[in-house]
């Protein structure tokens, strides 16, 4: 639906604008919760306490452990435009929220002249919203714009309204006052919110997961019907699991993502998914994951629970921490490659664990040096959200460049070892990926140290031509080992 114009209004009636949902692309009340949960998760115990003094006094208690970083939320343009063509006027921000959060987004917009807002006394919602706004300005003494249900309570006092939401709901508020403006929530259908939830759930990044089937293929199982059913079951869960680990950490993220020069595009920062919606597919995600990990035994099971465990701990604090991060990422993909071995009951092996664990850390080093460079460019000290500073982009380059030789020496000593003696017809066809695999890991530092790289390395590999080839040969150089 094309928006409606804005038929003419009192000049010197108060205009009253709602936030969550509203002037804001996102619910304030969530954000504080993710924020508070991301200070300190054992804050969760607390809230039924908090809640059970009513919804005002529970708003309160969030709002004095968290601050919200007002330059960055998701404001809908088409609401500050709005404000600032009617500054002839009063503007009010009413909002349901606590005032300890909304005075500072106020301040900082600089477009209002009053706030009224929830105190830890009384919840400003639905009908205590319109009485405040009636007590105040009187029976049809104001214009109101919301987004909700709830603020029709305030619609059926006020001279008119704006409405930013379905047609449907601009209907209902068409029963009960003028509606003189109308901004559907958005322009687009529903197959762009679909590739919304893919972005958000970066199904992309399932290619990391592919790691599951490499046990397969080392022990040489590959065409074994139930090795394989048993892989692609595995492959599944990890996705999801994957996916509902990346909606959590981009919901735990949002405001270092917004201070991000390419993650504040993503869904959730810029406003495009609600906060709520993305906590219930998380879950969903990740419920589902453990229900095909357990079709594939136990001890999968046990490997993902692991896996999850790992990176929610991760995403809440872990990430923060120097090398503990880099060593965490190196160790997230080394997992895949357990999980692989456990979903079809192959045995570990030593060198294909060690080979992982050391070429994954230069990929988690290369991922954090790709990060500190684009913010040394940006003219900032570090990394928003890590422990780096632009001055150890020296020292994670020379880390990350030795750990990626190391991985290649593994490999060189595995390829003279029994092990691989018993496994291929022609092991000396092997000492073909060292060089291949030199190259690569030099181009990709070299890629970065130029500041080409993309943020996620793999991401960049699986689009990169140069890496591409070294792939094709390395695979071809394993066939004719086999």
């Amino acid at each position: 639906m094309t928006e409606k114009k804005i038929i003419g209004s009192v000049i010197d009636c108060p205009l009253c604008i709602d936030l969550d949902g509203t002037l804001l692309r996102s619910d304030l009340l969530y954000e504080s919760l993710l924020l508070l949960f991301t200070k300190n998760p054992l804050y969760l115990f607390l809230l039924p306490f908090w809640l059970l003094k009513g919804k005002a006094a529970f708003k309160r208690e969030i709002a004095t452990r968290v601050e919200v970083t007002a330059n960055t939320l998701p404001y809908d343009m088409r609401i500050l435009e709005l404000l600032r063509t009617t500054s002839q006027r009063p503007r009010v921000l009413c909002t349901a929220s606590d005032a300890l959060l909304v005075q500072p987004i106020a301040d900082h917009l600089g477009l209002f002249e009053s706030v009224m807002a929830s105190d830890g006394c009384s919840n400003l919602a639905g009908r205590h919203k319109a009485e405040k706004l009636v007590e105040r300005f009187g029976e049809r003494g104001f214009d109101y714009v919301g987004n909700s249900d709830v603020d029709l309570q305030v619609w059926k006092h006020a001279a008119t309204g704006l409405v930013v939401g379905s047609d449907a709901l601009a209907e209902k508020a068409g029963l009960l006052t003028q509606v003189r403006a109308h901004w559907p929530t958005t322009a687009r259908g529903g197959l762009y919110r679909l590739r919304t939830w893919v972005k958000a759930m970066r199904i992309y990044q399932w290619a990391k997961n592919l790691l599951v089937f490499v046990p397969l293929l080392a022990a040489h199982r590959v065409l074994e019907p139930e090795a394989l059913v048993q892989a692609t079951v595995a492959f599944l869960a990890f996705g999801l699991c994957a996916s509902g680990v990346y909606l959590l950490n981009d919901l735990l993220d949002l405001s270092s993502d917004r201070q991000h020069s390419r993650k504040c595009k993503r869904p959730f920062a810029a406003g495009d998914l609600p906060v709520l919606q993305g906590l219930f597919a998380a879950v969903v995600l990740t419920v589902v994951s453990f229900i095909l990990a357990a079709w594939c035994g136990w001890k999968f099971a046990l490997v993902l629970l692991g896996y999850w465990l790992l990176t929610v701990s991760y995403s809440l604090h872990l990430k923060r921490l120097v090398m503990i991060d880099v060593i965490l990422l190196a160790a997230l993909y080394t997992v895949r490659i357990i999980a692989g071995a456990a979903a079809i009951g192959a045995p570990l092996s030593f060198w294909l664990l060690s080979f992982s664990m050391f070429i994954f850390l230069s990929l988690a080093l290369l991922k954090r040096y790709t990060e500190l460079h684009a913010a040394q460019a940006a003219g900032k000290g570090g990394a928003s959200g890590r422990g780096y500073d632009t001055m150890d982009l020296p020292l994670i380059e020379s880390l990350g460049a030795a750990a990626g030789y190391i991985g290649v020496l593994v490999l060189a000593l595995y390829i003279n070892s029994p092990e691989s003696l018993t496994l291929y017809h022609q092991p000396k066809l092997l000492w073909l990926l060292c060089p291949m695999l030199l190259y690569w890991v030099s181009h990709m530092w070299m890629v970065a140290h130029r500041g080409g790289m993309h943020d996620d390395p793999i991401v960049f590999a699986a689009s990169d031509k140069a890496s591409l080839v070294v792939i094709c040969l390395c695979a071809i150089a394993v066939v004719l080992a086999t």
